[in-house]
């Protein structure tokens, strides 16, 4: 039996999907096990590019079974476009929805924009997909299961009393009056919940059998370490627990242990989002690296922040996931540069940190850099790590000293065989 979470040890955008897809091409399942569709993971391989944003990334062998978890809330709308759309493309994924994932209706994405707009300067940079509402229902036992589905008198019932309540919200905070209906609701989860329910079922049996069984599970997280709710940069964080630690409870396999974790790292630091970024490049540098290196957020195509490398955050983050690997992506993107830059800790007040503060200490940290010589090389053929230039090979060594983790896999390049595995 091998359990393995494969996680994100920044901000998020890291390249999880690419190694998730690499890792299940000799995997039984992968679960996707908190988030919705407020993120994206990129996918190239012999089919193509992809973004996915529900669907987990092993959707490409026909012999996972691709599970999306208890722990996730769900656009049925967004879904079954993701569906469609795959399967337009000649991939026929086998997927099956927990019925305890909770649904993120219409209602969620227009509270969540006008949440955004009310907060102004101050707002947190939502990708406005309903992700806090809709996790914020689930806390206070307003919402709506994927399993309810199956039972459309009592899901009929249960939507009336929680549309009543969110249209008193709309209309006495937000002053908006009456945004929806009861009748439109239930239209859209009628007609968007045929479309997947034969899809849902308690997927914890599926994965006991399979943990009995011997198989391959791969649980796939969203974002990463630094947009946790609790252990990330909150408030300017997601609404749901993106760490390894996580993994049973959102994907709902209990009493087995991952045999390894594996923390996905950017070679330079990016986000999107608001919050304190403290290894913020100068504007023309950040300018010439995000376009080469393409970095636009996939499921908004908004602008990456771009970032020297930052190892304060990046060794709290694979701390935190208790990561007993890393997977370092983009190293290819550095191609050129004369000189890297490596944060290796935080100054505030006069004082040098070393460990990841709150934003209290964050937006009045100025970065400490050592500065490492870059290389003019192409490595995106390189499959060895004795085959990149020295300086290359240096970078990589001493961002593993720094972040106290081992780095197994090197990306140099989106498709799936662009990759180093120093195993």
């Amino acid at each position: 039996m091998s359990i393995e979470v494969i996680v994100g040890a920044n901000w998020g955008d890291e390249g999880k999907g690419r190694m998730v897809d690499y890792l299940a091409q000799d995997a039984d399942f992968v679960v996707r096990y908190q988030g919705g569709n407020n993120a994206g993971h990129t996918v190239v391989n012999e089919y193509g590019e992809f973004k996915l944003h529900l669907l987990p990334s092993g959707v490409f062998n026909p012999n996972v079974i691709n599970i999306l978890g208890p722990g996730m809330v769900i656009d049925l709308k967004a879904l079954s476009d993701e569906l469609e759309e795959i399967r337009a493309r000649g991939i026929y994924p086998n997927i099956r929805i927990s019925d305890r994932a909770t649904i993120c209706f219409p209602f969620h994405r227009m509270e969540d924009a006008w949440e955004e707009e009310r907060l102004g300067k101050n707002a947190y940079g939502s990708t406005r997909r309903g992700i806090a509402p809709a996790y914020g229902d689930r806390t206070v036992k307003k919402a709506i299961q994927v399993g309810e589905l199956l039972y459309p008198e009592r899901l009929k019932e249960r939507l009336r009393t929680i549309v009543e309540w969110k249209l008193s919200i709309a209309e006495k905070f937000y002053g908006q009056d009456r945004p929806v209906s009861f009748e439109e609701m239930l239209e859209w989860v009628t007609s968007c919940g045929a479309v997947v329910k034969d899809l849902i079922c308690d997927t914890s049996v599926l994965l006991e059998e399979a943990a009995a069984a011997g198989k391959k599970i791969l649980f796939e997280a969203q974002l990463g370490t630094l947009r946790d709710l609790n252990f990330g940069i909150y408030p300017y964080t997601t609404s749901s627990c993106t760490l390894a630690a996580y993994a049973p409870i959102g994907g709902g396999l209990f009493g087995h242990k991952p045999t390894r974790v594996v923390a996905v790292v950017k070679a330079f630091s990016t986000c999107v989002g608001e919050g304190p970024f403290v290894t913020l490049m100068e504007k023309e540098e950040a300018d010439e690296l995000r376009q080469s290196a393409k970095e636009f957020g996939a499921a908004t195509g908004r602008p990456r922040t771009i970032g020297h490398f930052d190892a304060v955050a990046t060794r709290y983050g694979a701390w935190a996931q208790g990561a007993t690997e890393v997977a370092l992506t983009k190293l290819d993107s550095l191609s050129g540069r004369k000189t890297l830059k490596i944060c290796t800790h935080y100054e505030n007040d006069g004082k040098q940190y070393s460990r990841f503060p709150l934003n209290a200490m964050l937006d009045e940290a100025k970065p400490v850099y050592i500065e490492m010589p870059g290389w003019s090389e192409d490595i995106s053929g390189v499959r060895t790590f004795a085959a990149l230039p020295k300086a290359a090979q240096e970078y990589v060594l001493e961002i593993e000293r720094l972040i106290e983790c081992p780095v197994r896999y090197i990306s140099v390049g989106p498709e799936r065989e662009a990759l180093i595995d120093r195993a």
